[in-house]
């Protein structure tokens, strides 16, 4: 029985493009950060931080030193070299003009940043102290030690006004309080978060991370702090309890580094895991992602974003500067004064367009002529689209039985090379196994008949159909458990909204895989 005629149309192929990312306003914006520009230090870079005020140098901390980078030239503008032993934290002052940090030394230096002098030395500490802070006022400095203690120190008098030796393990992040100099944020590796008031030299907040402690900070508004360690960054609420408000499990590794980006409407995170990402504060869903070569141990970012720095594990330093941020409030000043409404014409450009040669095999319903054509090796490798979109044509006309039973030996191995290439991918598997269902309907008896590399090509189908399989079975086993899992998390977790992500099963486990091998 001949085929039906049907009305000829072009081969859609646009349906078979590779999949993209959602393009999103964040997306945009940090996409902007131009390359990034690698420096080389010795050792790991243990911390990052901007200058607060223009022309915005950052220091970076790192072995015995802490070296102070213009971020336009990403030279050296200064070198602090005043330590024995590895250097940790060195932080800026909200004036820029001093630069506070600690050491392996137990001690805790004040530098002035124009003549690189050390101003003050604070000792007191019986261990390594990682991380240094300016209180609100500006004339008191935070340390947290390996001592297990938090310190406040006095400027002007270079004495120790308050001591808090509160947890049990080393206590290496913290955070100054937003609006008040009283107030101090410490997390610990003991798992624990604490809050102080100095006023009263008590603990006035204490929660349980369930992680050691790598990052805190305040929200502007001080009335939430979020700790980050492990795997997880949770948010804090200090106005009830220490209410947990979220759960966020973005990372597979440990979170190194937090930091509030955008004027305070976003916050990013870096981890060992080799990713950046940033997240809405209003939702607290990850809006954007950045990766990086290696592991990243710290970062900062710069006033209006214009300037992203990642540290990482290897001593290498990551310099992103935004590309021309003028001209993104010009595109802004355009767009405000578009007119609401514009008429707008769509030209096509088919007429111009050559008609695929596939298409005019269709045309004359020359089936196999046109399924060799879209066979050949230069097609299939670099527009396999084209391939599977006639396949797709041809199981819609129910011609493709046709066009299979037709094809020579060599049609026959370009057919089962190109299975053998694209199964496993996820945009063209529903069409393939279609595509197989019916060559394997056609050639069940006469496959015996081709050379022995065709029917070893056929073999390797059959092995890889047969692995598919099995990945589907151990893709639904995984999915069936984590299900239990998250069924048992949501029981145990209904005080706190959690948001986590989790790999989605791959979409194979989804196809019906019913080939006849």
């Amino acid at each position: 029985m001949a085929p039906k005629n049907y009305p000829f149309k072009r081969t859609n192929k646009t349906i078979y493009k590779k999949p993209s990312s959602i393009v999103t306003e964040d997306a945009l914006y940090w996409k902007k950060l131009g390359s990034p520009v690698l420096v080389k230090e010795f050792g790991a870079i243990d911390y990052l931080d901007f200058c607060p005020v223009e022309p915005y140098y950052f220091a970076a901390t790192c072995s015995v030193r802490v070296q102070i980078y213009d971020p336009i030239t990403k030279v050296v503008a200064k070198n602090i070299s005043k330590f024995v032993e590895a250097a940790y934290g060195g932080s800026f002052r909200a004036d820029g003009r001093l630069l506070v940090a600690g050491s392996e030394e137990s001690a805790v230096k004040l530098f002035d940043v124009q003549s690189k002098s050390i101003l003050r030395v604070f000792t007191g500490h019986s261990g390594p102290v990682h991380r240094t802070f300016f209180t609100k006022d500006h004339v008191k400095i935070l340390s947290f030690s390996d001592d297990k203690s938090v310190s406040v120190w006095d400027i002007a008098t270079e004495e120790r006004i308050a001591n808090f030796s509160e947890h049990s393990d080393y206590v290496r992040s913290g955070a100054p309080s937003p609006i008040s100099p009283d107030i101090i944020l410490s997390g610990g590796y003991d798992h624990m978060v604490k809050l102080y008031d100095c006023r009263s030299n008590e603990t006035v907040l204490s929660v349980d991370h369930g992680s050691p402690v790598e990052s805190t900070l305040f929200l502007p508004s001080g009335g939430i702090f979020i700790s980050a360690g492990g795997t997880e960054i949770k948010v804090w609420d200090i106005f009830n309890g220490g209410k947990l408000l979220a759960n966020i499990s973005q990372h597979h590794k440990t979170v190194t580094t937090l930091r509030l980006a955008s004027n305070n409407s976003r916050l990013m995170s870096a981890s060992l895991d080799r990713h950046v990402k940033v997240y809405d504060t209003a939702t607290f869903k990850v809006v954007h992602n950045i990766d990086f070569p290696n592991a990243v141990m710290s970062m900062a970012v710069s006033e209006n974003d214009d300037i992203l720095a990642v540290g990482m594990i290897d001593g290498v330093i990551s310099i992103r500067k935004r590309d021309q941020p003028a001209q993104i409030s010009e595109e802004k000043a355009l767009l405000k004064f578009a007119p609401d409404h514009v008429d707008t014409v769509v030209v096509s450009n088919d007429v111009s367009e050559k008609e695929a040669h596939f298409d005019k095999h269709l045309r004359k319903n020359e089936y196999s002529k046109a399924l060799a054509t879209v066979l050949k090796s230069f097609v299939t490798a670099k527009h396999p689209e084209k391939t599977v979109a006639l396949l797709q044509e041809l199981l819609r006309r129910n011609v493709l039985h046709i066009a299979v039973s037709n094809l020579d030996e060599k049609g026959v191995g370009g057919l089962l090379r190109f299975v053998t290439k694209h199964l496993g991918e996820s945009r063209f598997t529903r069409t393939i196994i279609d595509t197989m269902n019916v060559f394997t309907d056609v050639y069940e008896t006469r496959i015996k008949n081709f050379s022995e590399y065709t029917l070893s090509v056929y073999s390797k189908v059959q092995k890889q159909i047969n692995e598919e399989i099995e990945v589907c079975k151990r893709v639904c086993e995984l999915e069936g458990a984590l299900s239990l899992l998250l069924a048992g998390a949501q029981i145990s977790s209904k005080d706190a909204p959690e948001i986590t992500t989790i790999l989605e099963p791959s979409t194979r486990a989804q196809k019906d895989i019913v080939i006849d091998v």
